[in-house]
């Protein structure tokens, strides 16, 4: 049976294959859409110019071994997961493809009376479906299911069951006013050089720092009040709730021009301008910056699905849940999820570093091979200059020994809960363990932002009146990230950014053999961490060293401005131009609008800017460049306001800091004080745990102070561990009543179990484990007379593995194509007496492949297609460790074997691999991350 089955999957791939194209050819007769048809010619074009821009430049990157520039390495952190590169490439197919059809639409026009750059709705309609963003303009369906309402999922969506898109991840970021674009939907602030606003242009970035922001090393105040760990908490919240990620093309569209040799305005290229006199020895002209990507379906001036406005300005994209819930611990897609589990362990817990401990405790595990090698090598080996990057919940966690400290800190801190909760419910599975272990981790995330950090950034009177106490769950609040809140608001925290990273021994004292490190010399550096020593150090330096102070004339120090991610002389990038580009970017009005959406009155004279800033010369400076209030970019205008009490920002950001926590808390369905969340029980106990207790939890300190965010002495302001409170896990015992007629539940051999409640009765939702398939019903349900039904079963399903099915049906469909190419070349031949104009590319390890004729990407000729030409963007692939395509809905392909050949071989439908010259890999598909795998 099991011969004839794969017998007839490979003649029926083979039918298929050898057909496809009289289908495809008949297509329109059998069923014509002649919309579509005109349409498909811009979408493939639009699809070339796009994928041949995205991965061009990446492609050359990744091939150089060199020390990578300042540019790339932001770059490299700022890619986006792959779901959210699936997205993104889809969007910008999206938005080149209604550029060219308008285009096409003027021309036919150009003599008419009354021409328009509007396109029709069924014409949008077809170029979202055919781009592929429709699926993701759409709102998602939502399980309705006891497991469902008991934990998050992942990517945050169907947390508000009417508004099942709100705070999920790959979405719009939220517009709290309308945004300000040049041509009204997507040209950013600043890209027109003629363009005036109030009758003058707007400054270039860089001379805003210059003149403004930029203060040396050695001009900075210590904050009296807070630690380091302030600091550093606010960045890393700020990676839990949003990342937009820049656009995945590295090229201009259709120009083709570098984004890091252009200093053309060119979408998706916007550099940032330098003036003349403040230019390199090099006489570059300008600092490369990328677009941030934009979300499906937005920057159209056109209607959309007739239910959005008919000015659909461009929104930009939120690769994160908005929410509150350690995204930054276990990610924000199930491909990534499933990357950072331990699959072998039944405690349910995180993968960990394999070979590297410290002092017995875990560290981070490193980025798979397939991922970029961004980061600095290991000391002491030769020839290497770039290394893995660490692999956590969000990718930027080996920016900073700080951020790489914190996720280390609660990669811990959820394997020590989720073993404590193991030992506590044996019979729990292991995907029970990790959801309970990820529930309270995110509650914790949640208690020290909105109890311990945000308090100490708005002062008491401003938390008081925009967060106030929790009411409970809001249905009507929004609880994703706004734009202005992501782009300006939150990063008010680059200007307490000290430009040393400290490091202490025990005594809290400089370590004599680990000297405090400038900032550039530690960026994407994970050996700091590794071989400096472990976690302990910078721990200690975060406590017990103050952040720095915020002070008009001291905004940002030199390490951001002149040497932001530094690895080399090379070149350098700055931070607050990159901040003030970004929202022009995005088009965020400008500061007095924002003001005027707080409450807040406009300041319209040099007089009024005075009373907000108290500094005269920031406040004449500013002015002498914006030459109007209104034209000054919001982030400047709210970073230099004066602070209001005890707080450690100005009456400006408080209020939009403020609006944005009071939403991620009331609009949130899973807080973790909303009464179906946690018992009673468990919330008291919630509430006595810390920070601090945390750092006693998971490090070697032994004394810490009671709040890690006060900066203090030591030893004097430092309390025993002993005397940290924390949380007593015995409230998560699960118990059974006795007195009901279920009792405890029957396990299943391979088998496990999840309890919950639905409609306050027991329920028990049962799977099996991998190569076993369920027979009997999923969900049981406690009664009067006790289980409705009768456990499951869990057998052996009889059939060859998932994979095995996927390896045969694709080998099915490779010799069905190479017999479909075949015939092809044959009935050429004899057509036409010429020869084959299939290209032959050699592998490199002397196996020639033929090219895919037709679906050969447009525009990469055939003397272009060589094994030395590992940019090809093509569906049939050379010898290659990483390569690339334009017919695969992901971002990227490699083999997982450095060296290791694999064929790829495109249809209409799959990707087929396979090794001709040596050994047996079959086909692994990870969430659109295809790769060969040794069989």
């Amino acid at each position: 049976m099991r011969a004839l089955a794969v017998l007839s999957v490979t003649l029926v791939m083979a039918c298929t294959e050898a057909f496809f194209p009289f289908i495809s050819r008949g297509k329109e007769l059998l069923w014509g859409k002649p919309e579509e048809s005109r349409v498909s010619s811009v979408l493939e074009e639009s699809k070339r110019l796009v994928d041949t821009a995205m991965y061009a430049t990446m492609q050359r990157n990744l091939k150089k071994r060199g020390i990578l520039s300042p540019a790339q390495l932001l770059s490299f952190s700022k890619l986006p997961e792959p779901t959210s590169g699936v997205i993104a490439r889809a969007a910008e197919i999206m938005e080149t493809s209604i550029q060219a059809m308008k285009r096409k639409v003027n021309l036919k026009t150009q003599q008419s009376q009354h021409p328009t750059d509007a396109l029709s709705e069924d014409l949008l309609s077809i170029i979202a479906n055919m781009s592929g963003c429709l699926p993701y303009m759409l709102p998602p369906k939502c399980p309705n299911t006891c497991l469902a309402n008991k934990y998050r999922p992942i990517t945050g969506a169907c947390n508000n069951r009417d508004h099942p898109r709100w705070g999920a991840s790959n979405t719009a970021l939220a517009r709290w006013l309308p945004p300000v674009y040049e041509d009204g939907f997507s040209q950013p602030r600043g890209w027109n050089p003629g363009f005036l606003y109030n009758g003058f242009p707007l400054p270039p970035v860089r001379e805003v720092t210059r003149h403004v922001i930029q203060v040396s090393n050695e001009v900075v105040t210590d904050d009296d009040r807070y630690s380091d760990l302030l600091m550093a908490w606010g960045q890393y919240i700020d990676h839990d709730i949003a990342f937009t990620p820049q656009s995945t093309s590295k090229a201009a569209f259709g120009g083709g021009a570098d984004c890091q040799m252009t200093c053309e305005n060119q979408n998706p290229c916007f550099p940032i301008q330098l003036p003349e006199e403040a230019r390199p020895a090099a006489g570059t002209a300008c600092l490369p910056f990328y677009r941030s990507s934009a979300a499906c379906g937005t920057g159209d001036k056109g209607a959309l699905f007739g239910n959005l406005s008919t000015a659909n300005p461009r929104q930009q994209m939120n690769g994160l849940t908005s929410f509150l819930d350690a995204s930054t611990v276990y990610g924000s897609s199930p491909a990534l999820e499933r990357q950072l589990r331990n699959w072998t362990s039944a405690e349910g817990l995180l993968r960990v570093h394999a070979r590297l401990r410290d002092s017995g405790r875990a560290y981070l595990p490193f980025a798979p091979p397939r991922a970029p090698a961004a980061c600095a090598p290991e000391p002491g080996i030769p020839g290497e200059t770039r290394g893995p990057c660490f692999l956590a919940g969000d990718g930027r966690a080996s920016e900073v020994p700080s951020l790489t400290a914190l996720h280390t800190l609660w990669l811990r801190e959820h394997n020590r809960l989720a073993a404590a909760l193991k030992a506590l419910n044996a019979h729990w599975s292991a995907d029970a363990v990790y959801q309970e272990a990820r529930k309270v981790v995110g509650a914790l995330h949640q208690i020290i932002t909105l109890r311990d950090y945000v308090p100490r950034i708005l002062g008491p009177e401003a938390f008081q009146q925009y967060v106030g106490p929790y009411e409970g769950y809001d249905s009507t609040a929004n609880p994703t990230v706004s734009n202005v809140f992501s782009t300006a608001a939150f990063r008010f925290g680059h200007a307490t950014i000290h430009p040393l990273v400290r490091r202490l021994d025990a005594s809290f004292q400089e370590h004599p053999d680990l000297p405090g490190l400038w900032l550039h010399q530690a960026f994407f550096s994970p050996w700091t961490l590794l071989r400096g020593g472990g976690l302990d150090p910078l721990i200690r330096g975060l406590l017990a060293r103050p952040a720095k102070l915020q002070v008009q004339d001291q905004l940002m120090n030199e390490e951001l401005t002149e040497r932001l991610f530094v690895l080399s002389n090379s070149s350098t990038l700055d931070l607050a131009s990159i901040n003030l580009q970004r929202g022009r970017d995005h088009g965020l009005p400008g500061y007095n609008e924002w003001r005027e959406f707080c409450g807040l009155p406009r300041l319209e004279t040099p007089a009024d800017l005075s009373t907000a800033i108290t500094s005269r010369s920031v406040a004449d400076k500013i002015l002498d460049l914006y030459k109007h209030p209104d034209n000054v970019d919001v982030w400047l205008g709210g970073l230099a306001e004066n602070f209001l009490p005890r707080a450690r920002t100005g009456p400006l950001f408080a209020c939009l800091i403020g609006k944005q926590m009071k939403a991620l808390r009331d609009g949130d369905w899973f807080w973790w004080e909303n009464s179906h969340v946690f018992t009673d029980a468990q919330r008291r106990e919630l509430e006595k745990h810390s920070l601090s207790r945390v750092i006693c939890d998971n490090t070697g300190l032994t004394r810490v102070p009671v709040d890690a965010f006060q900066v203090g002495k030591f030893p004097e302001d430092f309390e025993s561990c002993d005397s940290i409170p924390g949380v007593n896990l015995e409230a998560w015992r699960e118990t059974f009543p006795q007195d009901d007629k279920c009792g405890f539940p029957e396990s299943v051999e391979n088998g496990d179990f999840v309890h919950c409640e639905e409609s306050g009765r027991r329920v028990l939702v049962y799977s099996c484990r991998h190569g076993y398939e369920l027979q009997g019903r999923e969900q049981l349900t406690c009664t009067q007379e006790g289980w409705d039904f009768q456990p499951p079963l869990c057998k052996d399903s009889g059939r060859l593995p998932r994979a095995t099915w996927i390896s045969i049906s694709l080998a099915a469909l490779l010799i069905g194509g190479f017999a479909g190419l075949t015939s092809t070349v044959i009935c050429r031949w004899t057509r036409t007496g010429t020869k084959s104009t299939l290209p032959i590319l050699e592998t490199g390890g002397g196996t020639p492949e033929l090219g895919c004729g037709k679906h050969q990407a447009i525009g990469t000729s055939p003397q272009r297609a060589t094994a030395q030409d590992s940019e090809q963007v093509g569906h049939t692939m050379p010898h290659v460790s990483s390569c690339h395509r334009s017919g695969w809905a992901g971002s990227g392909c490699r083999s997982s074997s450095a060296g290791a050949p694999c064929i790829f071989l495109f249809t209409p439908w799959f990707l087929v691999c396979s090794a001709p010259s040596s050994g047996r890999f079959y086909l692994q598909a990870n969430d659109n991350e295809p790769e060969c795998e040794p069989a």
